[in-house]
């Protein structure tokens, strides 16, 4: 949030000074609260969310070490600064070392508190911001995690550099283990928002009934179990982007106040009457199809036209099936690093088999299954005893692609062009080595040299005499 609307809890028993520190701060822009006593700063600090607290160190009662302890266990990111009088500061020193940000020796100037706050909040952001990049940028996921080579995800990656500078709402539809939340991190860290936080939800992952807590978060004592004040995942994105998976599960009670949130860019915490203002950019997701939901009256069609403004199409793995090779040695790459095993490799009649199965579990499946490869496989590279039944009972049981036109065809011009198209593409792949060419179509060197030339392919596969 930005800095004029910082939250600042005064924690002091003398009530002169907190009447006058609470003036000067509202000046300043800030919301106070004000508590007389330590017993009173916990129970604020836990009804709640405070951005920086002014607590004396000496109070009758709960002292100002106790209150410090007591708000870095609410919240850890809590900047606190003890003011103290000139005989204690080696108390407030100890204070430091167990979380306080600094310390004010009584009296001070109103210029050096004022100093002293910014100091801390832009300590507190900086922190929140290291925080957030050592999660999501240390990942790297600037197209680098989202890998193909095929016109579909060519297409996909250009329109996600046009859309990641513009504001817009984003939708992203494709089937499960597709990457969705890829292309969303992808969006979030091409655009002006990437220094502020990617905060994804699964919506199909949280009970319905704590579903509007998640969202909005809520005041203590909103509902059972509410035993504190919680931000909900609107006001953590402040200032980033919203990742909503599975944006059709979202009830269709909530949807109302979703919709008003994406127009008003305001809520309130569940049992709170205080608006909260975010400055949030929405990407959703879905494997549904929202058109079939609207029509049936399970998903609202001003709150579809909301996130609808523009939609990105992931393809499934069986449609680009010319990625799989790249996304073999990619996820092979990152696992037999993490294993530390020296696996680089691919039998060929292995990659044949992962080229033909249908991935019903997308890029997801294929990555736990090079997981497993690798940390399964008996040599130094993955071969097909290496892969897991599944895949092979498949590839026994292929349909062939083909449908017998009603006027009839000729089989020898089909047989005669599927050969052409698998000996230019093994050419492609393998670089122009006709012998490893010859092991992906599972034939001899000496035959497939024959095909070769009774079709006139040149070396490289590029380009044939036709």
């Amino acid at each position: 949030m930005a800095e004029a609307a910082a939250k600042i809890l005064i924690v002091d028993d003398e009530p002169s000074l907190r009447e006058y520190l609470a003036i000067a701060l509202e000046r300043e822009g800030y919301e106070v609260g004000k508590a007389e006593s330590g017993e009173e700063a916990r129970r604020l600090l836990e009804e709640d969310a405070y951005d920086l607290a002014l607590v004396d160190l000496r109070m009758p009662g709960a002292d100002g070490l106790e209150v410090l302890r007591r708000a870095k266990s609410v919240d850890p990111t809590l900047m606190v600064v003890m003011m103290t009088a000139y005989s204690t500061v080696e108390t407030a020193v100890e204070a430091m070392k167990e979380g306080a940000f600094d310390y004010l020796i009584k009296p001070f100037k109103t210029e050096v508190l004022k100093v002293q706050i910014r100091r801390a909040l832009e300590h507190r952001a900086l922190h929140r911001e290291n925080v957030w990049l050592r999660r999501e940028v240390e990942t790297k996921y600037r197209f680098e995690n989202i890998v193909g080579k095929s016109p579909k995800m060519q297409e996909l990656f250009e329109t996600i550099v046009r859309v990641a500078g513009s504001r817009a709402t984003v939708l992203v539809v494709g089937e499960r283990g597709t990457g969705k939340e890829l292309v969303a991190r992808a969006i979030h860290f091409n655009s002006p928002r990437k220094g502020g936080p990617f905060v994804p939800l699964n919506c199909s992952a949280i009970p319905q009934e704590l579903m509007e807590s998640e969202l909005f978060g809520h005041v203590k004592g909103a509902f059972t179990g509410a035993v504190a004040s919680r931000e909900g995942v609107f006001e953590l994105a402040h200032g980033g982007t919203l990742f909503l998976d599975e944006i059709s599960e979202i009830p269709l009670t909530l949807q109302a106040k979703l919709l008003r949130v994406i127009q008003e860019r305001e809520f309130r915490r569940v049992g709170g009457t205080k608006e909260i203002r975010v400055d949030v950019r929405i990407i959703s997701a879905t494997n549904r199809n929202l058109t079939e939901a609207v029509a049936k009256g399970s998903f609202r069609d001003d709150l579809f036209d909301r996130l609808n403004v523009v939609q990105l199409n992931v393809p499934p793995l069986r449609d680009r099936a010319e990625d799989i090779p790249l996304l073999v040695y990619h996820f092979l790459q990152r696992f037999s690093s993490e294993v530390e095993r020296p696996i680089k490799l691919v039998a060929p009649e292995a990659l044949a088999l992962l080229e033909a199965y249908q991935w019903p579990g997308n890029v997801r499946e294929l990555e736990n299954l090079i997981e497993r490869a690798v940390t399964l496989a008996r040599s130094d590279r993955i071969d097909v005893a290496d892969l897991p039944e599944s895949i092979l009972r498949s590839s026994q049981h292929q349909p062939v692609p083909i449908e017998l036109p009603s006027g009839g065809i000729s089989i020898e011009r089909v047989v005669a062009a599927v050969e052409r198209s698998l000996l230019e593409q093994a050419l492609r792949r393998t670089g122009g080595i006709q012998t490893k060419a010859a092991e992906l179509l599972g034939c001899s060197l000496r035959s497939f040299r024959y095909l070769v030339k009774k079709y006139g392919i040149v070396r490289d596969g590029s380009t044939s005499v036709r």
